[in-house]
């Protein structure tokens, strides 16, 4: 099993590229079901959860080729002979029960195993099925399946409980092959929810509303093929940029539209980083060390989630204190115990955690226990003194293409060892 080793203490300083976004690629390549025409898409980042898709896609009977160098993802999913996301495959991947309203709204029946439990916390599917239900779909859960059947999904009038990511992709996706008008309530506002509803209006589908509360969606009778390319990952791009700020370096992320990151943007300000904003890149420049400042995590175009973890790294070497409340995931300070190994100053309180800023961090071997830990847990690297040595990396593969090889090109000291 591959580790990451890491000698801090070098100031980062360059340009690096944004892959494309998997959170925005998974959902896409998933949309390939619901055409029997040939669907290209480009800048498909080469990830663990990317093959993991392409490998159950496969599996459903689609065609998929795959150059990895390129990129590039090319799927005909006009001979599916199969309609069973099995558990082995799920299980790895909690986005792919996103396969559920495709499979449903072409070939009237799909077969998804439960996802489980999960290290962040509970990621519960029944926003999912309510929603399909009232779309005339008949569901049943079987020996840790969801089994659904329909003869053809319905329009309909709903409304999510929770702005739930996977329930505006899964049903904007089934809604577009339904007959009739469905309207999406309360939906998800992220970017990668406007890039799949392009992906999708790219298809032949007609949406409208993507990035507001409010979805609208004219089912059809069939959609088409497409070439369509991913959008940057704007959580790979904070990532890069929170390098920066915690090395007190200068780092220009290219690839990404700024007002994607735009919550994050503000919170490294009021931390005291410089941040220039331009068409399609941004730059973060900081000589001193951050300060104390709070956020607390909410759906967008709030602080997100999935950048808590890299900005307690940076607070952990900030002057004063400050406080991080996660208000999405019941279990995502997993990394705490493991910054605090090398030298943190941290504290738990429910859902808060309070960080005394504190220097040095000096190195030390710590074990990732999911993805965003791993990126949080690289940035202590980089600012500790002496050796750092992170086990159970596997987890940052799954979303950070060769992440070692851009730090390196920004002058980290940094390698992957077996």
């Amino acid at each position: 099993m591959d580790k990451m080793r890491i000698k801090g203490g070098k100031t980062l300083r360059g340009k690096v590229s944004v892959s494309g976004s998997k959170n925005a690629a998974l959902p896409i390549l998933f949309s390939s079901l619901l055409t029997a025409e040939p669907c290209v898409f480009n800048r498909v980042p080469t990830l663990q959860d990317i093959r993991t898709t392409l490998k159950l896609l496969s599996q459903l009977g689609a065609h998929v080729k795959y150059s990895p160098d390129q990129h590039k993802v090319e799927i005909s999913a006009k001979n599916i002979t199969n309609h069973e996301a099995s558990y082995d495959l799920v299980r790895t991947m909690r986005a792919s029960v996103v396969v559920l309203g495709p499979l449903l709204a072409r070939f009237g029946k799909a077969k998804v195993s439960l996802p489980g439990g999960c290290a962040i916390g509970a990621r519960p599917i029944n926003f999912h099925l309510a929603a399909l239900e009232k779309m005339g779909a008949q569901i049943q859960l079987e020996e840790g399946y969801v089994v659904a059947s329909c003869e053809r999904l319905k329009g309909a009038a709903i409304t999510f409980e929770f702005p739930s990511v996977g329930a505006t992709e899964n049903l904007m996706m089934a809604a577009t092959l339904a007959d009739g008008e469905t309207v999406l309530e309360n939906c998800a506002k992220e970017p990668e929810i406007v890039d799949l509803a392009r992906a999708l209006r790219a298809m032949g589908a007609q949406i409208q509303g993507d990035g507001t509360e409010t979805i609208r969606v004219q089912g059809k009778k069939s959609l088409h093929g497409c070439h369509y390319e991913v959008m940057g990952d704007r959580i790979e791009a904070g990532t890069y940029l929170a390098a920066a700020f915690i090395t007190c370096g200068t780092v220009e992320v290219m690839g990404l539209e700024p007002e994607f990151l735009e919550a994050v943007l503000v919170k490294f300000e009021e931390a005291g980083a410089l941040i220039s904003r331009n068409k399609n890149s941004i730059a973060l420049s900081s000589s001193q060390p951050p300060r104390g400042t709070d956020i607390t995590t909410v759906p967008y175009p709030g602080f997100p989630t999935d950048m808590q973890a890299q900005f307690m790294a940076i607070m952990a070497v900030a002057q004063g204190a400050s406080v991080i409340t996660e208000t999405i995931f019941e279990n995502r300070f997993m990394h705490v115990p493991e910054l605090i190994r090398l030298g943190a100053d941290i504290t738990i309180r429910g859902k808060s955690a309070l960080i005394r800023g504190t220097t040095p961090l000096i190195g030390a071997p710590l074990m990732a226990t999911d993805l965003r830990a791993s990126a949080s847990l690289t940035l202590g690297g980089l600012v500790a003194e002496g050796e750092t040595l992170i086990n159970r990396i596997y987890h940052l593969d799954r979303g950070y293409e060769r992440m070692e090889e851009k730090l390196r090109q920004l002058g980290a000291e940094i390698e992957r060892i077996k």
